[in-house]
């Protein structure tokens, strides 16, 4: 079998099998949500709480799981991802996850503005040797790996989760394989200003 037929195949083999998703219902569950992250879900600096609606439903549902297991928001991590377990936990079973991810699908906003201030020119070589591989060459993502759109998030947002990753509020859970990739990989960055770099690179980036 072609390889590219395999990898098409592990691919869809990887992903959750749940019932058609009701974007309808997901507008209801994602009243919600508006308080914070607004209601085209383009976010909130003053509340940390990041665009949501340029991100794949799959990658969402996926973090809404890991707040609801304690992977996400529990010992040792930050004030909002402490309420984001809260608010995740009303989410009364998986197929309102996707529900409420596929509704966010549905939303649009224009990126805010860069806050981050770094040298991108040194974060496009941080960002092509170490993110790339994953997250794609113009940070688009990658669904087969679960790696999520970083073009289009909020500067401020990546780097407070660049932050929690190299300071173990985010990855240090052991059911957390992907924050646990994150982790090792934003260990390798040599101090903040590489990554202010890599950020600034990022936001660079069109979504």
């Amino acid at each position: 079998m072609p390889a590219r037929i395999l990898l098409i195949a592990a691919t869809l083999f990887a992903l959750p099998v749940h019932a058609l998703d009701d974007p309808a219902r997901g507008k209801e569950l994602y009243a919600s949500c508006i308080a914070c992250h607004g209601a085209s879900a383009q976010g909130d600096a003053a509340l940390a709480a990041p665009r949501l609606n340029h991100l794949a439903p799959v990658y969402i549902a996926d973090q809404l799981q890991k707040f609801q297991a304690g992977i996400r928001g529990g010992e040792g991590a930050g004030d909002s991802a402490r309420q984001m377990a809260a608010i995740a936990n009303t989410l009364a079973d998986e197929q309102a996850l996707y529900d409420t991810a596929a509704y966010i699908a549905t939303l649009d906003s224009t990126p805010a503005a860069a806050t981050v201030e770094g040298n991108a020119d040194q974060g496009r070589g941080y960002y092509q040797q170490y993110c790339a591989a994953c997250h794609g060459p113009a940070a688009g993502g990658n669904p087969a790996l679960n790696s999520p759109r970083l073009a289009g998030s909020d500067d401020w947002y990546l780097l407070a989760q660049l932050e929690a990753f190299r300071t173990g509020g985010r990855g240090a859970h052991p059911d957390d394989r992907t924050g646990r990739q994150m982790r090792a990989m934003a260990g390798v960055l040599p101090d903040d200003q590489a990554v202010a770099a890599v950020v600034a690179y990022i936001a660079s980036l069109q979504p």
